[in-house]
């Protein structure tokens, strides 16, 4: 099956189209602002413990703070913030794998006794704010690539269970084994089955390298500070999608289009040229006949085959689906016989 990815931007919001031999199968919108994306990890300062909540509001640089429940601490909470107070101390030789875990985090235990108001911790977004209320945070931090999720802080490696295949199971748990550090563990995604061992190996490699970027911008920031910005749409998309049977990947912004050619360096380098930079006067959707799939999808009006169509419309109790003959309406003089045939016609389609 060929498959295409439509990219259009506009000052708005970015609009993939996922096209499979020229049939529009999946349509995502992603609006274009800036804002503070589930995925994203930052050094936040804790503004206010609430002890009645057994939770702590953080700045995080949003309008609203942040909100983190001890809960989401993490059972290595006080290893990670050691470790960052190391960091921030410019302490020399210091090295993730060599780190020694502290005591793990209690259930039961209480926000106040491990952050405390001014403090510098790091977090990531696990919900994106809601009207009034800022992001939700965690301190349990992971990384999403395309065969598999990192997990600093964890020696556990975990496997997918829509993956069945114990054969399959042990050579992914063989693979992660053979190229993960001390210190850092993986969730295998069901994506990674059937993929070669360098595929996993440069998905596992890249995120360390993304996660070692981040400990290194803390030695040097001022919270609340970015530190690893989760992807656009686009290219968690790709990341996730990204096969064999992609032909070309079509984007009419320059900016993003090296963004995503970026991406694919890194993960696919050899499909590199099948990112293509759109320059046509013609709207993208409309030269690529993606703007009469969408509205044939959101009309009321249906073609079937051999010539019945239906027409379905909302009303306030209940959706209305009439079938109507066509030019199927000499089919012949038996009216029942011709009703069940449209019917059947209908329920087919």
């Amino acid at each position: 099956m060929n498959k295409e990815l439509i990219i259009n931007v506009t000052p708005s919001e970015i609009t993939i189209a996922l096209i499979e031999d020229k049939n529009l199968v999946e349509l995502n919108k992603e609006q274009c602002k800036i804002g503070f994306a589930v995925g994203d990890i930052y050094m936040g300062k804790v503004r206010k413990i609430m002890p009645g909540l057994n939770a702590a509001f953080v700045n995080i640089g949003h309008e609203k703070d942040a909100f983190i429940h001890y809960l989401d601490l993490g059972t290595n909470f006080d290893t990670l913030h050691q470790f960052t107070k190391d960091l921030t101390a410019n302490k020399k030789n210091l090295r993730f794998e060599g780190l020694k875990f502290e005591e793990p985090l209690k259930k039961g235990g209480k926000i106040s006794s491990h952050i405390s108001t001014g403090q510098s911790i790091m977090v990531q977004v696990a919900k994106e704010a809601i009207s009034t209320k800022g992001p939700r945070l965690t301190s349990d931090i992971s990384l999403a690539g395309r065969n598999v999720v990192l997990l600093p802080l964890t020696n556990k490696i975990s496997i997918s269970q829509k993956i069945r295949s114990n054969e399959e199971r042990k050579r992914l748990k063989a693979i992660a084994n053979g190229i993960l550090p001390k210190n850092y563990g993986v969730i295998i995604r069901t994506a990674a089955v059937g993929k070669q061992e360098d595929d996993i190996s440069q998905d596992i490699t890249t995120l360390i390298e993304r996660w070692e970027s981040a400990m290194e911008k803390v030695r040097t920031m001022d919270p609340p500070t970015l530190l690893v910005g989760e992807m656009n749409r686009a290219n968690t998309i790709i990341r996730d999608l990204l096969n064999g049977s992609f032909s070309s990947i079509i984007i009419d912004d320059k900016t993003l289009y090296n963004e995503v050619k970026d991406y694919i360096q890194i993960i696919a380098p050899e499909k590199k040229s099948i990112v293509k930079l759109y320059k046509g006067s013609v709207d993208i959707y409309d030269n690529y006949d993606i703007s009469k799939q969408i509205k044939s999808l959101f009309a009321k009006y249906v073609s079937l085959k051999k010539g019945a169509y239906l027409i379905i419309e909302h009303t306030e109790a209940l959706h209305v689906v009439d079938v109507n003959s066509g030019n199927r309406a000499k089919v012949g003089d038996d009216q029942e016989r011709a009703a069940a045939m449209f019917t059947s016609i209908a329920v087919r389609s």
